[in-house]
């Protein structure tokens, strides 16, 4: 079973822990609100971390397949670290994979600290069309943020072009360590461009489309309400951090759309930002 990784807008984010870099005179400083955008951020890494974890702990021969707490998936390519049990029930149907990270917080391969479980019921394999991978959790915090709800991951079968196409929709609550709520759900496609016939997943070439919407609810304050479209599909190529190329606009409630520009290919950082007719360089957290 090869369930693979899908950073699935991973960094849809880019637009909120950014570092604004722009010549632009003082009197047109007056729309930089950057919470919706952090949020939004926040909610795209989350959920896609999810994926890749259910990925790479699916991810592995026919014998590891088997054998699911083989050192294999918690190597230092995996995000799962050694404090993850992982059950792999064949049998139920549909099957259900269950991830364990403990009740107190694991520090995993990828730097953050996760506890809880990650609960996945799939009805074949990854590559099954018309196949049904559905994430829900359990107590499952990252970074001491409780994340609840629902992911689900569609197989629809090979495009005219040959390719995997998926239908992966959110539904899904993050509660912020420091205070606040986002409720976040999204409606993406994405197409498996490259890896399709290889075991790993970290040669995985995707194009993601489609849409997202969110509400900021602050420990005290009015709620913030934004949406998300991608006009330019977004290549997420898993050898790199961030998306090399597309584009995707953001825009808060009463605030002017954010354009965002992942640029032409280059495995690197960087973005730009238009907000109201002004550009800004920005760099990726």
């Amino acid at each position: 079973m090869k369930i693979k990784n899908v950073s699935l807008l991973l960094m849809t984010a880019a637009v909120v822990s950014v570092v604004f870099v722009s010549c632009r005179k003082e009197k047109d400083d007056d729309d930089k609100e950057t919470s919706s955008a952090r949020d939004n951020a926040l909610a795209e890494s989350t959920f896609s971390d999810v994926v890749n974890i259910a990925d790479q702990a699916s991810t592995g021969s026919l014998a590891t397949y088997f054998a699911p707490n083989s050192s294999e998936y918690k190597s230092a390519a995996s995000m799962l670290s050694t404090c993850a049990t992982i059950t792999n029930d064949t049998v139920a149907v549909p099957h259900m994979l269950t991830i364990n990270f403990g009740s107190t917080n694991c520090l995993c391969n990828d730097g953050r600290y996760r506890r809880g479980i990650i609960n996945i019921s799939y009805t074949g394999m990854y590559r099954d069309s018309a196949s049904t991978h559905t994430i829900t959790f359990s107590n499952y915090y990252v970074e001491n943020n409780k994340v609840s709800g629902t992911k689900t991951v569609v197989n629809n079968g090979h495009n005219a072009a040959g390719h995997l196409t998926y239908a992966v929709t959110v539904n899904g609550q993050i509660d912020k360590a420091l205070g606040g709520t986002i409720t976040w759900t999204s409606s993406r496609t994405r197409e498996w461009l490259v890896g399709e016939t290889t075991p790993a997943w970290g040669d995985d070439v995707y194009l993601i489309t489609g849409s997202a919407n969110g509400v900021s609810t602050p420990t005290s304050g009015t709620s913030t309400s934004f949406s998300i479209n991608i006009t330019q599909a977004l290549r997420k190529e898993l050898g790199c951090r961030h998306f090399v190329s597309g584009k995707f606009e953001l825009t808060p409630s009463g605030k002017a759309t954010r354009y965002v520009d992942f640029g032409t290919g280059a495995c690197d950082n960087t973005a730009m930002v238009t907000i109201n007719g002004h550009n800004y360089n920005v760099t990726l957290n």
